[in-house]
């Protein structure tokens, strides 16, 4: 089993957030995305764009990198940023960094295979 963080340590973090810049003129927001996606890419951190973020790494890294999306993107002129976030940690295994997410859709995958291999067979 993994040690729990200490003051000295810092949580493995799979985060999905969904940034939603508000009070735009335009209605695609496209442009706010895309300068927050310039943010994430030079964290070093893994993440996935789809219909939300999907971004893993140390538990401080994934929150200043958050926060840095907020930052550029009322830099870029939205007045307001509604943000959803979910976070999930685990201490009673190793994560290889980078494979948090990957693992967790492995395993999905692969019960689905076995169902229907086993649904073929009968």
């Amino acid at each position: 089993m993994s040690q729990p963080a200490t003051a000295h340590s810092d949580l493995y973090a799979v985060a999905d957030f969904c940034l939603v810049p508000m009070g735009t003129a335009e209605p695609s927001v496209a442009e706010y995305i895309a300068e927050c996606v310039r943010v994430l890419q030079k964290t070093g951190l893994k993440y996935k764009v789809g219909y939300g973020t999907n971004l893993e790494g140390p538990w401080s890294e994934v929150m200043k990198a958050i926060h840095d999306c907020h930052a550029a993107v009322h830099a870029k002129g939205a007045p307001r940023i509604a943000t959803d976030v979910r976070i999930g940690t685990r201490v009673d295994r190793e994560i290889t960094p980078g494979t948090g997410n990957e693992a967790k859709v492995k395993r999905v995958e692969e019960i689905l295979e076995k169902e229907q291999n086993s649904s073929k067979g009968s």
